[in-house]
């Protein structure tokens, strides 16, 4: 699955919006859980509304942007509805769909390059875990946004009742950094499609980042 095509003007995005605390930072791992977390809680509060459904008939893009203690403040107030996805110390919030070309002036002033945080030995552990293929060396920000595609991807086409399950134990997301060797392994367990970068940031077109798997606790 490819992560984006081209982006239209017109087309909608999402904003996931990350909390940076340089005085007291998550690690890394709990970011990219609660950015990929914030993504499919706020689809699932109103799927069915049509912003949603449009945004996802297009190609559910996403824009991961950085915000300080007090911008994510100003951020929530501004979406009082939207809920708060909380993994360690890492808080993220995901919003409705926006147009692309016409954010409002407090989310668009957000950063979404320079996203980086500090990298933790402790494995992220869950039955639901994103595989992210290490040797791309991507920024936080671009590891975060392709583990929402994943975990987004694996949800509108995982079957049964795991989701419902998964969602009762509070959606966990598991963090696994995969070398290419253990990358191409797992992919064919993959639980849902792998994502496959548009390539105009960082990385080539094309290169496969990010999929779902069921891990064995």
């Amino acid at each position: 699955m490819s992560e984006l095509r081209e982006r239209d003007p017109d087309e909608l995005v999402q904003p996931i919006i990350l909390r940076i605390d340089k005085e007291d930072p998550s690690t890394e791992d709990e970011g990219l859980s609660a950015v990929a977390r914030a993504a499919v809680i706020a689809y699932l509060r109103a799927p069915q509304a049509p912003e949603w459904q449009v945004w996802a008939g297009q190609a559910f893009a996403k824009s991961v942007r950085r915000a300080n203690p007090k911008m994510f403040g100003k951020v929530l107030e501004m979406f009082p509805e939207a809920m708060v996805s909380e993994v360690g110390k890492a808080q993220a919030v995901g919003l409705p769909p926006l147009p692309a070309h016409d954010l409002p002036k407090l989310i668009a002033k957000l950063q979404v390059s320079g996203t980086q945080l500090p990298k933790s030995a402790e494995v992220l552990v869950s039955e639901v875990t994103i595989g992210i293929r290490k040797s791309l060396q991507m920024s936080t920000g671009k590891a975060a946004a392709q583990s929402a595609h994943a975990l987004f991807a694996w949800l509108t086409e995982e079957k049964g009742d795991r989701i419902e399950r998964w969602l009762s134990a509070h959606a966990p997301v598991g963090i696994q950094h995969l070398s290419d060797e253990e990358f191409k392994r797992l992919t064919a367990q993959a639980a849902g499609p792998v994502i496959q970068d548009a390539g105009r940031t960082e990385i080539e077109p094309g290169s496969e980042t990010a999929f779902v798997y069921m891990r064995n606790n």
